[in-house]
């Protein structure tokens, strides 16, 4: 097979540069190790950016998110027993955030390329990629029995953290930075009306607690606890027990219901630099990951390929390569600012497994501070909602 683009991974990332390059006539095929029920099921985040927003509505895949999402306006920061609200739009000249599962992005995106009839192979097995630093790369493969090879003239790498883009730059050309945290989350989705309007993220001397949502009828809800937690120690009782303490605050009651999944995920940052060795292009998890508490994964990898896709429509071989030489660096200056926040963010709500009495009087003055003081507000508002510029 030949084609432009050949993008490996039917995450977010791959299936929004499809999209993106099917608008600009542009094309590609996307090729995925996992079924398609696999990757219309995977539980992941929930808060869209202003920008991610726009770019799906501007991409036409945006119709359901505009009747089902839910605008928010502001968030809650918990602790002391108390809530303070920071309210992002006014902070932020009206920006807002859409609450609209990963999944159901990945269901839309999926739903317009089948629709229009492009290429898009699921449980491609034994996924192999050659010649990187010539003008024709090539991606061998598995499906239906049949090997087959694609001839591209750009490969873009959007198969996550663990699949074998990124390991198919040769060692010595890439620099890592990594940092493991020492707590993980336990998510749960229940079926009941949410608790609460707007997110609250809760400080708490037994761990963190972060109280979101899914739609009007069904609650997303996160405790802190050990990366390497046993989910068997955590009964559904014990997990609305934990809720409880974590979150209670006077007047409010948290409304409880069947849980319909849970799991526990560790935590991590990690950025790969540079994004780009020969024709292989990486995007989203394939080249960095951020812990969950600054909401920044999903909305990072599509501005990779935003940034991305505005290259190749520009790109003319052995002509204009300009912008994708310029891909690697304007993606990671976001990179970086996205993984401070979020490291921020981090470091400031979850409680440290060793109970350090300094480091928690610098949680609770981060926290104060950043009720009180305008310009503080205003500078976790910019980077909530998504910064338009870096």
């Amino acid at each position: 097979m030949r084609t432009q683009v050949g993008i490996v991974g039917a995450g977010p990332a791959g299936l929004t540069l499809g999209r993106l390059l099917e608008n600009a006539g542009i094309e590609s095929v996307i090729i995925e190790a996992r079924s398609r029920e696999y990757c219309e099921a995977r539980i992941r985040a929930g808060v869209l950016e202003q920008g991610t927003v726009d770019l799906l509505r501007d991409a036409g895949v945006g119709a359901r998110m505009d009747r089902e999402g839910l605008v928010h306006r502001g968030i809650e920061l918990q602790f002391d027993g108390e809530r303070h609200r920071i309210p992002l739009s006014d902070l932020t000249a009206g920006r807002t955030i859409v609450i609209y599962g990963q999944t159901e992005v990945v269901k839309d995106l999926i739903a317009a390329r089948l629709e229009s009839g492009l290429q898009l192979q699921f449980e491609a097995e034994a996924v192999s990629l050659h010649d990187l630093e010539t003008d024709r790369p090539r991606i061998r493969f598995a499906h239906e029995a049949r090997e087959q090879e694609l001839v591209c003239d750009v490969i873009a790498g959007c198969d996550g953290f663990h699949g074998v883009c990124r390991r198919s730059i040769p060692t010595g050309i890439l620099r890592e930075f990594s940092r493991e945290y020492p707590y993980g989350w336990l998510g749960i989705l229940a079926d009941v009306r949410p608790s609460v309007e707007e997110l609250v993220y809760a400080h708490h001397e037994r761990g963190f607690g972060l109280l979101s949502l899914r739609s009007p009828t069904r609650s997303r809800y996160y405790l802190q606890c050990a990366p390497d937690e046993d989910l068997d120690a955590w009964p559904d009782d014990r997990i609305w027990d934990e809720l409880r303490q974590r979150t209670a605050v006077d007047g409010w009651t948290l409304q409880e219901g069947p849980i319909l999944e849970k799991g526990i995920t560790g935590m991590r940052s990690y950025v790969c630099e540079p994004m780009r060795h020969g024709r292989l292009f990486l995007a989203g998890d394939a080249a960095h990951i951020v812990p969950p508490t600054g909401a920044k994964g999903l909305n990072l990898a599509v501005h990779d390929v935003r940034v991305l896709a505005e290259a190749l429509i520009r790109f003319r071989p052995d002509e204009d390569e300009t912008l994708l030489d310029a891909y690697s660096a304007e993606c990671l200056r976001r990179v970086w600012r996205c993984e401070h926040f979020s490291w921020w963010m981090t470091t400031m709500l979850h409680r440290p497994p060793e109970a350090d009495p300094f480091a928690l009087r610098l949680q609770s003055s981060q926290l104060r501070y950043a009720v009180t003081s305008e310009a503080q507000a205003r500078a976790l508002a910019e980077n909530y909602v998504g910064l338009e510029t870096v």
